[in-house]
């Protein structure tokens, strides 16, 4: 199982200058990517801003947004968006889109939270226009550059629509921030649909987990804040792993349910975190 780590781009009033050398840290430090979480109405900096920043400071390292709500997005202006981080990072992004629950985070005119699942799968079909090099906006001229490939897709959500969207579109799943035996459920419904589409090989099957190592109050603050208006908030909180034993068993717990890559959540910027979370888990 491959071991990433978050870009804390979420974290209750980052400090968004950390960003990049966080990012440089964790490639040197070895992890297999840096993920980003995505949240319109919420003090924090822009998943495609964080990226963009990440793929400037390093040159290996993956690239993944876990997740990235595509659907407030206008789908030729995000597809554009996406395409150009992931030229600048010679092609190592990995794009985890879901179709987002909070409300507040749709604040483009016209793009509301109602039909919002029809809305992705046009976008969808939108985003590999635009990557292929179609005309935008019903003019002359490609959005992209001829450099531009189809980006993986990976999809979050628990409903049937977004799973059948899963195996139609992507190259796999990521589970919500739950613990372990709550994405094995997941993860089982990710391969079931994967098969019942006829995909050939299997779903690449990400986790997600928060850990907080350097101030735990902190990040319990943190999450809690950030978690506020959800059902998931006792839920989020209470599975922090907050010393190196509990972030072990995290790790252990989602390699036995055949996790192929496990992204762990910084709840804080404490920069501090990157090495003592290496050292733990590389």
């Amino acid at each position: 199982m491959k071991i990433g780590i978050g870009l804390p781009n979420q974290a209750r009033d980052v400090r968004p200058a950390r960003l990049p050398q966080w990012a440089a840290m964790a490639e040197e430090a070895g992890f297999s990517t840096l993920g980003t979480t995505g949240r319109i109405a919420y003090p924090g900096v822009m998943d495609t801003v964080a990226l963009a920043a990440a793929a400037g400071a390093t040159s290996r390292i993956g690239l993944m947004s876990a997740i990235m709500l595509s659907t407030v997005w206008p789908a030729t202006l995000f597809a554009k968006e996406v395409a150009g981080i992931d030229e600048i990072s010679g092609g190592r992004l990995t794009l985890g889109i879901g179709a987002g629950i909070r409300p507040d985070n749709f604040v483009v005119d016209g793009l509301g939270p109602g039909n919002r699942g029809r809305r992705m799968d046009a976008d969808l079909a939108t985003y590999r226009e635009v990557w292929g090099g179609a005309p935008a906006g019903g003019g002359t001229y490609p959005a992209v550059t001829s450099q531009a490939r189809k980006i993986p897709l990976l999809f979050g959500g628990m409903s049937a629509p977004a799973l059948a969207r899963m195996a139609r579109w992507g190259e796999g799943y990521i589970a919500g921030s739950v613990p372990a035996p709550m994405a094995e459920a997941s993860f089982d419904q990710a391969r079931a649909a994967w098969r019942d589409a006829d995909r050939q090989g299997e779903p690449w099957l990400v986790g997600i987990a928060y850990f907080a190592l350097t101030d735990p109050g902190l990040g319990r603050r943190n999450l809690k804040d950030y978690y506020a208006d959800t059902e998931f908030t006792d839920l989020v909180v209470d599975t922090l792993s907050d010393t190196p034993e509990a972030v072990r068993t995290v790790v252990k717990a989602f390699a036995d349910i055949g996790a192929d890559e496990l992204i762990l959540n910084s709840a804080t910027d404490e920069i501090d975190d990157v090495h003592r979370l290496a050292e733990l888990v590389l």
